[in-house]
Formats: structure tokens, C-alpha cells, sequence
């Protein structure tokens, strides 16, 4: 016997089966990407997301770098975490702004949050590496009860003390080396060469600061053969970065990070910490044992044979301790 549909009857089982399709879960083995603008507060803030499962926020470094130094190392989380990189105001994708002076840890802070909001994310777990450990730990003082789980990167607690670490690193230098940094700084780092040069660090002070001050400290295990101190000079966001940074080169902080002195605050912290530092770390690892003094109950691993990029050297052990720890 054969049926037969009336128009409205075929137009009824087409819109249902349209329908039943558009709520099936995509594949496990399928992994899509969103990405956008959220206006925080007059400021676009741009957002990727990709992924399974709890949401994991991630937060550059820099002052002034980028999500795309994370990639595509981080990639395999998005198995087990929905992965949401930002970049923060001022960098990246994220839109400019005009007043230098809006680039600082609170409103940085108000973006992460914006961010939360307008993706509906609930409590995240949340990930800083280097500067951006620093705005992690400024938004668990503000909105720990948006988190479940907080990753502190190879970063710092206290302007003061990464100071001292990067006087340290300075230090270790070769004597020449050393004295040539301290003649380029003595003569100022801006306005040197061709015009379009003029607001970023001249090239032979960037080959010799972020190329043979810091490269022992970024890199140990597995060196980036891509690694170019250069690209570095070129890449930063100038702006966010002599603001947030200062304009008296690499080996010392006296931009508006100063104010960065959270060690007595620490004991705040009441969420599932991680810190997670390399063995060589530019972000001295006594400082990461300092955080974990201070924060109950939180794990510390420092992570062996690596430097600041401890997901470059350590790629296989820096997952799984992120993996576990969000999963648990």
C-alpha cells in the first residue's frame, strides 16, 4: 500500500527531521572553531573557541603577544576542555585604544569577565602563562566564585621579585654582551634608526636582550628552530608593552606592572590551583614556590629540562598535568 503526503503533512516531516539533525552532537572527532569580538567596555576583545567538554580559558603573555603563541601546542586539550583563547585589549585581533593608559591589569581583568559573559560559560577553569598568570590571579581576587579550577604558567606574584630574576638573568650574560645592553639602555632603546623603527627596540638590543639575555630561560628540551629574537621586536603590540612593561628595556619592570605586589593576597585563593613552571624559567621557580606556600592546597610541578615555554620543551607532561588537574 502506498502513502501518500499532502504537501502540509511533507512540509511538517521535512521541518522535524531538519530539526532532530540540528540537535544531534556534532562528532567527537570533530572539532569546529567560533571565533568574535565581545565589546568589553568600549573595548573589542577577540575570542576563539574550539573544543570539548568544561570550559578553559587561556591568557597570553606578553605584555602585548598573542593567542598564537600557544599554537599548536595546546591544541590536544580541546579533547577533553572547550578551549577559549583571548587576546587581550590591545593585541592580537583585539582593537586598539587610544589612551595607553587603559591598558592595565583591572580592565584586562573586566575583559576576561566580559568575556565569561557574553559566551554564557559559567565557571570556567582559567589559565595564565607569564603576564597573562598575572591577570589570572588578579581575577580570582575579584571573580573566584566564577571559577573552578585556576592555572598559574610560568609567572609572578611580584614585580619586585621578577626584577631581581631578570637582574639575575642580565648577570649571567656574557661580560661584553652585558656591557653592550648597558650602553644601548644608557643611551635610550627608541627613537633609533629608520622612522618606521622608531617605537620598538633597536634591532641589535632585541638580538642581544630577548636573543642571548633570554633565550636560555625560554627554551631547554626542544628549542623552537623558529625561534627569532626579531620577531619578537616586530610582533609585540609597542603600545600595550611600553605602558605595561616600561620603556627602560627587558631587564627591568617600571611600567604600570609595578603596582603588581600580590604575595600577601595569595592566601585568598580558596579554588584548585595548578602551578606549573620550568626548571629554567625566565619566571624564577623559587617565585612558584612561593605561590604555592601561600595558596592551600594548590600542586606545584615544576616541569624538568625546560624554560618559559614549558609547553614547547615538556609538551607531553605540560598536557597531561593540565588535563588531569581540570578533568579531577
Amino acid at each position: 500500500m502506498r502513502i501518500r503526503l499532502s504537501t502540509v503533512q511533507f512540509l511538517f516531516v521535512l521541518v522535524s527531521a531538519l530539526a532532530c539533525a540540528a540537535q544531534t552532537p556534532a562528532p567527537q572527532s570533530l572539532f569546529p572553531i567560533q571565533e568574535g569580538f565581545v565589546d568589553s567596555h568600549g573595548a573589542l576583545i577577540y575570542y576563539q573557541s574550539m573544543g570539548h567538554g568544561a570550559p578553559l580559558m587561556i591568557v597570553h603573555g606578553g605584555p602585548g603577544a598573542s593567542h598564537d603563541y600557544f599554537l599548536p601546542y595546546l591544541l590536544p586539550l580541546m579533547r577533553t576542555s572547550r578551549l577559549i583563547f583571548i587576546d587581550e585589549r590591545g593585541s592580537g585581533k583585539s582593537a586598539k585604544i587610544e589612551d595607553p593608559s587603559q591598558y592595565n591589569v583591572a580592565n584586562m581583568v573586566e575583559d576576561i569577565e566580559a568575556v565569561r559573559q557574553a559566551l554564557d560559560l559559567g565557571k570556567i577553569s582559567l589559565l595564565g602563562h607569564s603576564f597573562g598568570g598575572v591577570l589570572v590571579q588578579a581575577y580570582a581576587f575579584k571573580y573566584q566564585k566564577n571559577l573552578s579550577h585556576l592555572i598559574l604558567g610560568s609567572t609572578f606574584s611580584s614585580t619586585k621579585e621578577l626584577n631581581q630574576a631578570l637582574a639575575k638573568m642580565k648577570a649571567e650574560m656574557d661580560p661584553k654582551e652585558r656591557d653592550r645592553v648597558d650602553a644601548l639602555e644608557a643611551a635610550g632603546l627608541y627613537g633609533k634608526g629608520e622612522i618606521w623603527e622608531h617605537g620598538r627596540y633597536p634591532e641589535e638590543y632585541a638580538k642581544l636582550a630577548w636573543g642571548k639575555g633570554y633565550f636560555p630561560y625560554v627554551y631547554q628540551n626542544h628549542p623552537d628552530p623558529n625561534y627569532d629574537p626579531l620577531s619578537s621586536n616586530t610582533g609585540t603590540a609597542w603600545d600595550v608593552y611600553l605602558e605595561m612593561w616600561g620603556s627602560d628595556g627587558e631587564f627591568i619592570v617600571d611600567g604600570n606592572l609595578k603596582e603588581v605586589e600580590y604575595v600577601g593576597q595569595l592566601s585568598q585563593i580558596k579554588v584548585p590551583t595548578l602551578i606549573l613552571v620550568g626548571e629554567h624559567d625566565e619566571s624564577d621557580p623559587k617565585m612558584s614556590r612561593e605561590m604555592h606556600d601561600k595558596i592551600a592546597g594548590s600542586q606545584l610541578i615544576i616541569l624538568p629540562k625546560s624554560g618559559h615555554m614549558t609547553f614547547v620543551d615538556q609538551p607531553e607532561l605540560f598536557l597531561k598535568a593540565v588535563r588531569d588537574f581540570v578533568t579531577q
